[in-house]
């Protein structure tokens, strides 16, 4: 029996993939490659290439693989882009899940771990985080993700399907090989851009706002090593083939580091200066998001082996500085 891994080519998920394969699991990717590499892709994985909301491209799929479980990794991921074109989400995120679904249904999988973010909460109401607090979404990105859970409840509810979402915050480092590492373009997230800054592709990282209700007036967030938000999915899978009911998990260390934090580890790290500028808050930025994943450690017995921030930026400095051009050679 293998797991089907949808977007197994894109940074979270070929991570998740090569977690699988070194704990024996047979690995199947399909990705569009619309944002993943085929460059990232596990040389011992079955990779097709094609999209979820070709249901006749799954239907195939579904009927030539043996697949027990999905991992679900295919979708769009940028909360700016999502403000200014969410047709694109709505189509690729929640109608792709909506196929994707259908397809499982027909064809008797029934098991789904499902990739969702901490962007399904909006602005906290307290800190840490927990699975119960409110969810109301303050961009269109995260208003998918929500949309898509609950299409897995109702699903769940009427065609006995189970799933596990897993809520998680700041996805960040890199495989401890150096082989695969995070590679977007354009790149949003906070560690890869201060590392550009050492590897000589910009000359100073912005600061958005240094006048928040936090230590040093810079937003906190929850940093996550990317290969122990694999590790998750994995026990989300054994989870699920234990019969266990459909249940929702956030993922995150508990602890929050400010921007200013990361800046100054980097620094550590890379041996280098890193100037950095302050221009003004960006709209809808939380001041601090920090997750309690207790209930993940409790029941999944996951437990994040890679929680310093600066063994994290080890990680990711190793890729960035012998990949500066991501996976281009």
């Amino acid at each position: 029996m293998a797991v089907l891994v949808l977007g197994g080519a894109g940074y979270i998920g070929s991570h998740t993939v090569y977690e699988l394969i070194d704990s024996g699991e047979d690995v199947v990717i399909a990705d569009n490659l619309q944002t993943g590499h085929l460059e990232a892709v596990h040389p011992k994985a079955r990779f097709y290439k094609g999209d979820i909301r070709d249901k006749e491209f799954l239907d195939k799929l579904f009927k030539d693989e043996n697949i027990d479980s999905v991992i679900h990794f295919a979708a769009n991921s940028l909360v700016g882009e999502s403000m200014v074109d969410p047709l694109k989400y709505y189509d690729n995120n929640l109608y792709g899940t909506m196929v994707l679904l259908k397809s499982m249904v027909e064809n008797g999988i029934d098991k789904i771990v499902f990739s969702s973010t901490a962007a399904t909460y909006g602005e906290p109401e307290s800190i840490p985080i927990l699975e119960s607090d409110r969810t109301e979404p303050t961009n269109t990105y995260g208003e998918t993700k929500l949309s898509m859970e609950k299409m897995f409840k109702w699903v769940s509810k009427a065609h006995g399907l189970r799933y596990v979402s897993l809520r998680y915050f700041n996805a960040c480092g890199a495989h401890i090989s150096g082989e695969i590492g995070e590679a977007h373009n354009p790149e949003s997230h906070l560690i890869p851009i201060i590392l550009q800054v050492p590897n000589e592709q910009r000359k100073e990282v912005g600061i958005f706002g240094d006048d928040y209700n936090t230590k040093d007036g810079t937003c906190v967030r929850d940093y996550i090593h990317v290969t122990d938000l694999a590790q998750a999915h994995i026990l989300a899978v054994k989870y699920l083939r234990a019969g266990n009911e459909s249940n929702i998990f956030n993922l995150g260390n508990g602890v929050g580091f400010t921007v200013k934090e990361v800046i100054e580890c980097a620094r550590k790290v890379t041996g280098h200066k890193i100037p950095a500028v302050i221009s003004p808050r960006r709209a809808g930025d939380p001041a601090v998001l920090i997750a309690s994943s207790e209930k993940a450690k409790k029941i999944l017995g996951w437990k994040p082996e890679h929680d310093s921030l600066e063994e994290i930026i080890e990680t990711a400095w190793k890729w960035h500085k012998n990949h500066p051009k991501g996976f281009q050679k």
